[in-house]
């Protein structure tokens, strides 16, 4: 995504849509002091609220306790869970050691993306009979498929079968609708992303439009939803309308950074490597009071990685803020990093600091020393705003960067041939690293040790078939883990069908 600055979007329309859920609880919401749905979308400005608050939802990757990243992280052979015990997060924790059931999912990783669906198909009907600029209108539209298409991708890699519609659902219809299959699902999946890249500019205004979809966006998430089908020759293909000629700029202006540590430096948003991205604010001003809520807009995977009580005893030490100790590192991945140039930019390894007398912190549950650099929150993050400071911390988050479709690219092509060779190649030149025969182990290895931490490797490895083997130890069964289990609020008085291995 290139480029998006939606700053304090709380969406006049809070009260109608939170009824995207398919749990009772969200069908009794009374609306005071809103706009209802019916007398909203009557011009331009409520029309660009209404794409804002489409948007929104974006900031689930990396926003609130129940955030994609820690999620993701804590399942893969990579992190742990961490926290403060083993019944820190109980979510977090199952999923982390395999023991999660359908009572222990945080239920928000299916109400919340329902709730950008629903938001999608309401701008969607009521876009056209907007008085606006027809061409505007369109690019409109496209953005909302475009999300719609992303929100229905997460809720099928992760679930599996999930009820689908494009239509908002009625009252009555959220007790009666059942799942639909994954084949139809990325059906409206790849409709929905084909019509938005027709409709989307090739490149939006950095300075007013920071974040927004463009048609590179689109074809990045469409190639990624295309591999993760078995589709890789359509896949590679999208793909290469992306990543252009590898190690050089693509046709919508993105190329990898120079240096890889600038990253996750905390100002540079929205930058060349960055395809597709999440916003945060520290200009929310978010308390604990909608922490988590939708209103607030920082960053919480910052405090959440953070080394609990960090305190630098040193002129040496690194300026870290204080956290929660999720997402520790495994010595495995730390070992596998050890000789790797990209080390010092996604680990902190603060039991050194600690053991040399630079710095003390109080190890949390499953502590291993190693934290996780990328998102580490720092001295020089702290908001100066209103809120609580551990809530409105301002990192943004990538969701695609040039380099995950770099790697994309190359294992669609079968981890063969000239290109593919080029395309792993331009990953590790970037870092100072020699070539290295291309196959799909090697651009396996790559994207672990490239995109640790971000989120990708559980993913990786159940699409790849690999999760059995490598999760074993933490309890993954094969047949069963590949999907979570449906939250059990959306199966009670309804005809959603907990998935099979849950019962």
């Amino acid at each position: 995504m290139k480029k998006i600055n939606f700053k304090n979007s709380v969406l006049a329309l809070a009260a109608v849509l939170s009824l995207a859920s398919c749990s009772d609880e969200y069908l009794e919401v009374k609306p005071t002091g809103t706009y209802l749905e019916e007398n909203f979308y009557q011009n331009e400005t409520q029309a660009y609220q209404g794409l804002i608050g489409t948007y929104d939802i974006m900031r689930k990757q990396s926003g609130g306790f129940e955030n994609m990243i820690a999620m993701l992280n804590a399942g893969s052979d990579d992190f742990y869970a961490g926290g403060g015990s083993s019944t820190d997060g109980a979510g977090i924790q199952g999923f982390s050691n395999y023991t999660i059931n359908p009572t222990t999912i945080p239920g928000s990783f299916w109400s919340d993306y329902y709730q950008g669906i629903f938001r999608a198909n309401t701008m969607l009907v009521k876009l056209p009979d907007v008085p606006m600029d027809e061409a505007k209108k369109s690019r409109f539209a496209a953005e909302v498929k475009a999300l719609r298409a992303y929100y229905y991708f997460q809720l099928v890699t992760m679930f599996g079968e999930i009820p689908f519609y494009t239509t908002n659902l009625t009252a009555d219809q959220f007790y009666t609708i059942e799942k639909s299959s994954p084949a139809v699902v990325y059906a409206q999946i790849e409709l929905d992303l084909n019509e938005a890249i027709a409709g989307l500019p090739a490149t939006v205004d950095a300075a007013s439009e920071a974040g927004r979809f463009n048609k590179g966006a689109a074809q990045a998430l469409l190639g990624k939803v295309l591999l993760y089908q078995g589709k890789n020759a359509e896949a590679a293909a999208q793909l290469a309308q992306v990543n252009g000629t590898p190690g050089q700029p693509n046709q919508y202006g993105n190329q990898l950074l120079a240096n890889f540590a600038d990253l996750w430096n905390i100002d540079n948003k929205f930058n060349s490597e960055s395809i597709l991205e999440t916003s945060h604010t520290k200009e929310s001003n978010a308390t604990w009071g909608n922490w988590g809520s939708g209103s607030d807009e920082g960053n919480s995977l910052n405090v959440m990685v953070g080394p609990r009580g960090y305190v630098a005893s040193g002129a040496a030490a690194p300026l870290y803020q204080t956290g929660w100790s999720f997402n520790p590192a495994t010595l495995d991945l730390a070992a596998a990093l050890e000789n790797d140039p990209r080390r010092d930019a996604t680990l902190a390894n603060v039991g050194a600091l600690k053991l040399a007398g630079l710095a003390d912190y109080s190890p949390g549950y499953q502590d291993t020393g190693y934290f996780l650099k990328k998102f580490m929150p720092t001295n020089a993050d702290i908001t100066d705003g209103g809120g609580d400071q551990v809530l409105n911390y301002r990192q943004n988050t990538y969701v695609i960067r040039l380099a995950d479709t770099y790697l994309l690219e190359a294992e669609a092509l079968g981890g063969t041939g000239a290109r593919a060779q080029a395309l792993l190649d331009a990953v590790r030149a970037r870092v100072g690293l020699p070539s290295v025969p291309v196959s799909l182990q090697a651009i396996w290895n790559e994207r672990r040790l490239e995109l640790a931490g971000e989120g990708h490797r559980w993913n990786d490895l159940v699409r790849t078939g690999r999760a059995a083997t490598v999760l074993a130890s933490r309890g993954f069964i094969a047949g069963k883990h590949e999907h979570w289990p449906i939250p059990i609020k959306e199966t009670e008085n309804t005809k959603i069908t907990q998935n099979p291995a849950y019962n």
